[in-house]
């Protein structure tokens, strides 16, 4: 067998196993060299996978006052996806502890009450020095650190820009969607 060909067949094997971003031998963003598990499914979510796509995280929470921003970022995600739009959730009980839920609790109310299928994370710690690393990466480079719940974050195609947004930015803010479009059209 060729070298070509074992390279191709490894990086297939390994991209089924969600380790290996979806853009074969695409190089990943540092920013994006993190891993979490899906909250959907418990599956690996490489976020180098996300490599090439404009990214819009945002830390969630099932009981909060911003908790109905699940609608506007999900029509957001299936207005956007087949642009190289990708929404990600990550779920945290660090604030007024309104995410109190397990995975499966968080999941089934995300999916019942909001019709949400952009990728969610685990649920996981947002804010201080336990933050996850994805997040401490974001504070740093943005200079703004979650404050409350849904607070957002909106990463270029490339990962070298990083803009944050506070939880009172709705998913159709119109400078948000100004610069979303900004990052989609690069």
């Amino acid at each position: 067998m060729n070298t070509m060909l074992k390279r191709l067949l490894g990086i297939a094997g390994l991209a089924s196993l969600g380790i290996v971003p979806a853009q074969a031998g695409a190089a990943c963003p540092a920013l994006l060299d993190h891993s979490f598990t899906t909250l959907q499914d418990g599956k690996p979510m490489p976020l180098c996978q996300y490599a090439g796509k404009v990214i819009l995280v945002v830390n969630t929470a099932s009981y909060c006052g911003f908790t109905s921003q699940y609608d506007g970022l999900e029509k957001l995600y299936a207005r956007l996806k087949d642009k190289g739009l990708v929404v990600l959730g990550f779920p945290s009980n660090d604030f007024g502890e309104q995410e109190p839920g397990s995975d499966k609790e968080i999941a089934d109310f995300c999916r019942l009450t909001y019709g949400v299928e952009f990728p969610m994370a685990s649920k996981s710690v947002v804010k201080g020095k336990n933050a996850n690393p994805f997040y401490l990466k974001l504070a740093e480079i943005t200079g703004s650190k979650p404050k409350w719940n849904f607070h957002k974050y909106l990463i270029n195609r490339d990962a070298t820009q990083v803009v944050a947004y506070t939880s009172f930015t709705k998913p159709d803010d119109k400078d948000l969607l100004k610069k979303i479009d900004e990052f989609l059209s690069k």
